[in-house]
């Protein structure tokens, strides 16, 4: 088996029919999207794009699209266990499978990837603690009134020049750096106006060379308007017991392993989770250096599971000479599989 790692879609990769193929061709796949009950697996196959454009039905959605991907893929690699389980990350004992020599999630994605190496105990349990997610973070989009208080914008372009672009627009609001996706796109996020300022700027074209691309969100994630839902987040994780990753995880937060994280936070396992969690909505993504770190570990193949293949396009851009696959479809997977097994 070839060295893979897996990578799992976040929150804007969603599509209307995003799952229905999955749930037609793969018996593990729809398993996953049963459990998550009738209204998400209606939002999974039949709800059109507006209705997945709100952050508490995108973000159930997209995690249970991601557990059925990666349980589809596990099923036709020949794994005997069913993802989200505790035993998905031990060996299949079938001789024939080989588990991931690591595993990441952008943003939303990283609860899959917790769930995948066994963090989170069952995807049951998982999905509890993305709807209250969910729900955290589009409270705290929101002002007083109800009205949008904050969104994001792809910036295209050189990253230092997009980091001097900021500079310019920030004036007295809030305007961040947050999701480093490839060294030429950086994400920003903050209050509406300034955003909507960064984006105006880009557009005068002053010689920096950058395009923004407004993106079709509800909030600013990863950004420190987040911390009232992180806040809030804390306290609902008392409710919650997490272990260590029986596989390993590498994290938005630093970009690295999970065992990196002990340079920040102390204790165990399950503080240490919850403590990542909690930084993880408020703080940006590294997801540059996510990929960089799994190349450096001797990881050739990363294969993405979820809807879209935006990450894999992402692979690509930050390092051509892996191999960048996608498992959304009965199709990808295939193609996916034929590559793995050697077709």
């Amino acid at each position: 088996m070839r060295k893979y790692a897996v990578v799992f879609a976040g929150q804007g990769a969603q599509k209307p029919g995003m799952g229905k193929s999955l749930y037609e061709a793969a018996p593990a796949a729809r398993a996953i999207f049963d459990l998550a009950g009738e209204d998400i697996k209606y939002d999974c196959i039949e709800a059109d794009a507006e209705r997945l454009k709100q952050t508490e039905v995108t973000q159930p959605a997209v995690y249970t699209m991601d557990m059925a991907a990666y349980a589809a893929l596990r099923e036709a690699l020949g794994a005997s266990d069913n993802a989200g389980s505790e035993s998905n990350a031990k060996k299949s004992g079938t001789g024939s499978f080989a588990e991931p020599l690591g595993v990441a999630g952008f943003s939303l994605g990283e609860y899959a990837a917790y769930t995948a190496a066994g963090v989170i105990s069952s995807f049951e349990e998982g999905l509890d603690l993305v709807k209250i997610r969910a729900l955290l973070m589009k409270e705290a989009g929101t002002d007083a009134g109800g009205n949008q208080r904050g969104t994001m914008a792809a910036g295209i372009g050189k990253r230092e020049a997009v980091l001097e672009l900021i500079q310019k627009a920030r004036a007295d609001d809030v305007l961040e750096a947050v999701n480093f996706n490839s060294p030429t796109q950086t994400v920003v996020a903050g209050d509406v106006i300034a955003v909507e300022r960064f984006s105006a700027l880009a557009a005068e074209d002053r010689g920096l060379g950058v395009k923004a691309i407004k993106l079709t969100v509800s909030g600013a994630f990863h950004s420190s308007l987040m911390k009232p839902a992180a806040e809030r987040l804390a306290e609902a994780l008392k409710d919650f017991d997490f272990k260590d990753p029986s596989l390993p995880v590498y994290l938005n937060v630093t970009g690295g392993p999970y065992e990196d994280y002990e340079k920040i936070a102390i204790g165990s396992a399950n503080a240490k989770v919850k403590a990542i969690m909690v930084c993880q909505m408020q703080s940006p993504v590294y997801w540059q250096q996510t990929i960089e770190a799994m190349a450096s570990a001797g990881i050739e193949t990363i294969i993405e599971v979820g809807p879209g293949k935006t990450l894999t396009g992402l692979v690509k851009k930050i390092n051509p000479e892996l191999v960048a696959l996608h498992v959304e479809d009965a199709e990808s997977m295939n193609e996916t599989v034929d590559y793995m097994k050697g077709g």
